[in-house]
């Protein structure tokens, strides 16, 4: 993995607690509102701004790889929330404020756009976002139970998912205007179990690989013929489950919502004319590293996290893969 030396550190702010009180969140949410209350009057994003993509951890970054291969001129700013994952867990109120810091966050960065990569995020945060910043478009991620209900023969699809985004009112709301009323039945499933085995490298002898078999088996019997990911670290073990499928020989279709967010995020950057010029054009003053002499490479993806340890460089290369252009933010969070 390319890893740029320079480091941006000068005007990198997120705030971070431990959220378990509530004057602090409520001081986050109006620090937000008055941000955007003074702010918002400038948005005035050019087509050179960055995207900025937002998860809890780094599931994201499967959102990213769809959005980085049909978008390839455009910037990218990734924050990963590593000091407060997994969101799949907490409470409502705390994924409001810690998802309001992240996206003002990206906004202070100057991005012209902003994807909530993370289902728990979306589930619980992504209006209360917008209507802090309603010129800024925010796209957010919902599993991609639609097209699945749409493609099923059986009348049945399961979707795997985070506690949160399955009892989220995104993914409810999608079951009853569109499962319920064409009769298809939805099975929710959830392992605690996934997002670790993802994060230490998918080992296929492992106890929870052995249990996503035989889950399979299980969807299988019961006539499920759609399956969703619907966490963003689980498009990662798209190749492991389709491979299962293959050798089990199970009538079942693996659906991920990446590349609908992709499209999504295409659309909005040309209706708005903020599409990013082709990358010859690149300015030279740009966060591309100048050390390297081919004008023609893209530029690095900027990666902030919340909280920092070696593993996050192990993860990043095993998951982005050993070529890609890395430029790390600050890591260390203001804490208040």
């Amino acid at each position: 993995m390319k890893i740029a030396t320079d480091v941006v550190t000068n005007k990198v702010n997120a705030h971070s607690n431990i959220f378990d009180n509530n004057t602090f969140k409520k001081a986050m949410v109006n620090s937000v509102t008055y941000s955007q209350k003074i702010d918002n009057k400038r948005i005035k994003a050019d087509r050179s701004a960055p995207i900025g993509v937002f998860d809890s951890g780094i599931g994201g970054l499967s959102v990213y790889l769809h959005l980085a291969q049909q978008l390839s001129d455009e910037r990218y700013i990734y924050y990963a929330d590593t000091l407060h994952v997994p969101y799949g867990n907490r409470d409502s109120e705390d994924i409001k404020a810690l998802t309001l810091a992240a996206v003002d966050w990206l906004y202070q960065q100057g991005c012209k756009l902003i994807v909530i990569a993370c289902n728990s995020a979306s589930a619980d945060a992504l209006e209360i976002a917008r209507n802090h910043y309603p010129q800024l478009p925010i796209v957010g991620l919902v599993p991609a139970l639609k097209p699945a209900v749409l493609a099923s023969k059986s009348g049945h699809v399961a979707v795997l998912a985070t506690k949160a985004t399955l009892n989220g009112t995104l993914l409810n709301d999608v079951i009853a205007k569109i499962a319920s009323p064409s009769a298809t039945k939805v099975t929710k499933y959830f392992d605690p179990q996934l997002v670790p085995w993802v994060e230490s490298g998918m080992p296929e002898n492992s106890e929870t690989a052995q249990n996503l078999r035989h889950q399979l088996q299980v969807f299988a019997k019961d006539g499920v013929d759609q399956l969703v990911l619907g966490c963003t670290h689980y498009p990662f073990f798209k190749d492991f489950v389709m491979q299962e499928i293959k050798e089990q020989k199970l009538s079942m279709q693996v659906v991920d919502s990446g590349q609908a967010i992709a499209e999504r995020v295409k659309q909005l950057l040309i209706a708005n004319n903020l599409s990013a010029l082709p990358i010859d054009g690149l300015d030279r003053n740009s966060v591309v590293d100048v050390s390297l002499s081919d004008h023609r490479i893209k530029p690095p993806l900027i990666f902030y996290a919340t909280k920092y340890d070696k593993q996050i460089d192990l993860l990043l290369s095993r998951l982005l893969g050993e070529q890609t252009h890395l430029q790390y933010s600050c890591y260390n969070p203001v804490v208040y």
